[in-house]
């Protein structure tokens, strides 16, 4: 007797997001990582697959007090799961952007990104061993990294060392435990500053130091390392490393400084003039229209630290061209931009420029 009939139903391939042409990420889900860190599950307004490298980031680009704020988070999910992408913020005392996004952002609410972008990926740098180094929210693109080689069965060589204030504070504890478990090739480490609450902590307490390092990764002259975490702790990662005769060539590290900087550097020295004129023969005179201000920018000089050098307070946060926070449009004149995924393409085809990541090809005169 012949079975039922049946047939084969298409089922339709979700296409790439791609933010130049849908900047719409929905937040469907809020996690508690920590007491003080928050992980946020995105994913396209239109069903659509997210291709990224591990270890990469996203620009946000957030409404707040009706102001239109940028930051860089980096992608904490791996690429082998493409219908969403989440990121992890800690919350920072003062911190703008990271207390908004703990108070406010809720599954349902919708926000605007760009990306994913950056160079801080070990897929770029294969390795037959690999040395991850983190210090607190510093362990998102790690996570990412980690988190991919699971999921693909690749069972490598990793010796992941993560610093923390204490054992409360370490995010994703229980996953790297059990990333650990499943891969014999994968060693995790600990080190926090104090127990804290947890008085029978047996892993190591105070700062990474060499002889620790050492003790954890007797190898790690041999390995690719990648580091991120505060500035401190990777300026800290970079002397015990040279202390210890590693080869810097293979040392990777991505940061974000979103501090206020505005007014708090100034541009290095010939970076600009505070005077004004119609034109100079040593540089270009570059006209900010609502400020009335004009200056003239050095050859070869970024258009921000010319600006900061004659005393104009424009807004920057990350200075590489990632975060679009000092996007400006050009009204007249061009400019050679080398910027890092912080501005769109239709942007640009529209005018904007990043005076962070810009040098001046003529005069030029920006509406800034």
């Amino acid at each position: 007797m012949n079975g039922p009939i049946t047939r084969d139903i298409p089922l339709a391939v979700p296409s790439l997001w791609n933010a130049e042409e849908d900047d719409v990420l929905i937040c469907c889900q809020v996690r508690q990582e920590t007491h003080d860190v928050k992980s946020f599950i995105l994913r396209p307004r239109r069903p659509g697959l997210v291709r990224f490298l591990p270890g990469q980031f996203i620009t946000l680009e957030l409404e707040i007090d009706g102001e239109t704020v940028n930051r860089c988070y980096t992608i904490s999910s791996p690429p082998t799961r493409p219908d969403t992408l989440s990121i992890t913020v800690k919350r920072v005392p003062g911190g703008r952007v990271s207390n908004w996004l703990h108070d406010h952002l809720s599954a349902g609410m919708s926000l605007r990104a760009l990306g994913p972008s950056g160079e801080f990926a070990c897929a770029l740098h294969p390795a037959g061993k690999y040395l991850f180094l983190s210090g607190g929210s510093g362990i998102t693109p790690l996570m990412s990294m980690s988190r991919s080689f699971h999921d693909l069965g690749e069972d490598r060589d990793v010796v992941f060392v993560h610093s923390a204030r204490t054992p409360a504070d370490i995010v994703f504890r229980r996953e790297l435990g059990l990333l650990a478990a499943n891969q014999p090739g994968f060693r995790t480490a600990f080190v926090c500053e104090g127990r804290g609450s947890e008085a029978d902590w047996a892993s190591p307490t105070g700062y990474l130091d060499l002889p620790l390092l050492k003790r954890i990764a007797p190898d790690f002259a041999e390995r690719e390392v990648f580091c991120c975490g505060p500035a401190p702790y990777m300026a800290a990662v970079r002397a015990l490393l040279a202390e210890g005769g590693f080869d810097m060539k293979r040392y990777h590290e991505e940061s974000f400084s979103f501090a206020d900087t505005q007014g708090e550097q100034e541009g290095g020295e010939g970076a600009g003039s505070a005077e004004t004129g119609e034109g100079d023969a040593a540089g270009f005179t570059v006209e900010f229209t609502k400020s009335g201000r004009s200056v003239i920018c050095a050859p070869g000089v970024k258009l921000l630290d010319a600006a900061r050098a004659a005393g104009l307070r424009l807004p920057s946060s990350c200075a590489k061209g990632m975060c679009g926070t000092c996007k400006s449009r050009l009204v007249s004149g061009e400019v050679d931009m080398a910027h890092g995924g912080g501005i769109r393409q239709r942007e640009i085809d529209q005018g904007f420029i990043l005076p962070c990541c810009s040098t001046p090809r003529s005069d030029l005169v920006i509406e800034r």
